[in-house]
């Protein structure tokens, strides 16, 4: 006889030898290491700047290192308390990068300002202290994604409502008056009196990746019916292009309106990524292809300032005194660079223009060399590949491809910035995240990375226990009879014996 407690417990096998229960580690500890580091570096990094640039450590050296360390270390405990099994790496990558660009932000204002008591004008206001401003506001907002935006998959349910706004916010800029909207040629901005510019088109990417990843958790199926097949490929059908023709038409209407090339490019690729994550259909892929060819033609033969920018992208040095002249600097500002740079504080970054916002990647190549700039694209990919495997590991459709679409236009991002200013493409606009001045992609990226903690939270998170039944004491417990095999042979077998 054996008891249904007995055997239930031999066959769960429920705790180990020694009784200690298991926990799924936080990661935490790591993230706070990791940050500590990064604290070092961006310390190091402004002694070096302030040595070399003004031969002495001045106040600004306390003021932005004990901004920088109150500012993370406010956002670690956020992430300890609101998302304590979020991705680790994630928080220490992005704080690094915004220490680098503070660095060099400040490292450009005491180049404006020892340039201008040269020339014996008024200093200029620096621009240290409103990216430390922007930074503290995109850090709230950091913090209130998290506590708002307790579980991703809410989003989805708002996921046309939210499309809407993201398209008012993209269009926006393109329907005001230039007097207030344009800078440089492209109506991007939303000029506000004692506020500066905001860039709405910056958060409309957060918003239209929403949209496009709860449509495609509802239209999957629909979009991934199998139409005529061509050259072994299986192609949609034409009602199911529908999304990537109205992505097209968006993207198209950004170039025209608002002249923004860097945009226009990376929403229609963005569409294009999460078509294929969703349907998982090469096809997708070649039609996109052929729309965004036929598009570049179409822009190139009827817009004349895609075709300047062409032009300086082919040959930058043909008009170096005019519209080449930001290119062509920055390029001999990379080559100055060289393999290990001239030293923080010890090149000629200011003399590109925008060197601390579209340009920013020159400037620090000039200074830290390319090294320093392979130093930088690594922690760009720490931050790419975390929210990637964040994808793969959530469990819900829609945090695949939200988390999907989220890393992937901070890569494209990346790729269309420094693609540009290296020359590989045509220039673009765009600046690159947590790195380049400006208060609007900072605080909207920061929202960014604060979606994707949230998805890895739920992604590395410890299942829910289902609570065990009580156990009945030994002596209540009910019995039962149980027959071993080998008696019952026996029995058999002498049964055989006596018949014979």
């Amino acid at each position: 006889m054996a008891t249904r407690d007995q055997s239930a417990r031999g066959t769960a096998g429920a705790t180990p030898a020694t009784g200690a229960e298991t926990t799924t580690p936080t990661g935490r500890g790591i993230e706070l290491l990791m940050l500590g580091l990064a604290a070092v570096l961006t310390t190091g990094a402004l002694v070096l700047v302030e040595a070399n640039q003004e031969q002495t450590l001045t106040t600004d050296l306390l003021f932005v290192g004990l901004a920088y360390l109150v500012l993370f270390a406010l956002a670690h405990l956020a992430v300890r308390k609101l998302a304590p099994y979020a991705d680790p790496l994630m928080l220490p990558s992005v704080a690094l990068l915004n220490g680098i660009g503070l660095v060099m932000i400040h490292r450009l204002d005491l180049a404006a300002a020892a340039r201008a008591t040269l020339l014996g004008k008024e200093i200029p206001d620096g621009q240290i202290a409103p990216q430390i401003a922007w930074t503290v506001l995109g850090l709230v907002l950091f913090a209130l994604v998290l506590f708002f935006l307790r579980d991703h998959r809410v989003l989805a349910r708002y996921g046309y409502t939210v499309g809407f706004v993201g398209l008012v916010l993209l269009a926006l800029p393109g329907l005001l008056p230039s007097s207030i909207s344009e800078v440089n040629g492209a109506k991007l901005w939303i000029r506000l009196p004692g506020l500066g510019g905001i860039q709405p088109g910056e958060f409309a990417k957060i918003l239209l990746t929403i949209f496009f990843a709860a449509y495609l958790v509802q239209k999957r199926n629909l979009l991934s019916t199998a139409g005529r097949k061509f050259l072994g490929m299986e192609l949609p059908r034409a009602r199911d292009l529908a999304p990537l023709l109205a992505a097209w038409l968006l993207s198209i209407g950004i170039l025209v309106i608002e002249r923004d090339l860097g945009s226009s490019l990376l929403f229609f690729a963005l569409v294009l990524v999460l078509l294929y994550t969703a349907t998982e259909r090469v096809s997708w892929m070649l039609i996109g292809l052929l729309f965004f060819a036929a598009g570049a033609i179409m822009a190139y033969q009827l817009f004349g300032h895609v075709q300047v920018r062409v032009q300086i992208w082919l040959d930058p040095f043909s008009d170096y005194e005019g519209g080449g002249y930001q290119l062509g600097q920055a390029l001999f500002g990379m080559g100055t660079g060289g393999v290990g740079g001239t030293g923080l504080g010890a090149g000629r970054p200011d003399l590109v223009p925008f060197a601390s916002s579209d340009f920013i990647f020159s400037s620090l190549g000039e200074e830290m060399g390319l090294i320093g700039l392979a130093a930088i694209l690594v922690v760009y990919l720490v931050l790419i590949t975390r929210g990637l495997r964040s994808a793969l590991a959530v469990r819900d459709t829609f945090g695949k491809l939200l988390a999907t679409g989220l890393s992937f236009s901070v890569a494209m991002q990346i790729f269309v910035v420094i693609g540009g200013v290296t020359k590989l493409i045509p220039l673009t606009g765009l600046t690159l995240p947590f790195l380049s001045y400006g208060g609007s992609s900072l605080v909207a990226n920061y929202a960014l990375v604060a979606i994707l903690l949230r998805i890895s939270h739920v992604a590395r998170a410890p299942l829910p226990k289902r609570p065990a039944a009580p156990r009945a004491p030994i002596a209540e417990a009910s019995t039962e009879m149980v027959r071993r095999p080998d008696a019952q042979n026996g029995a058999a077998a002498r049964t055989e014996r006596s018949d014979s």
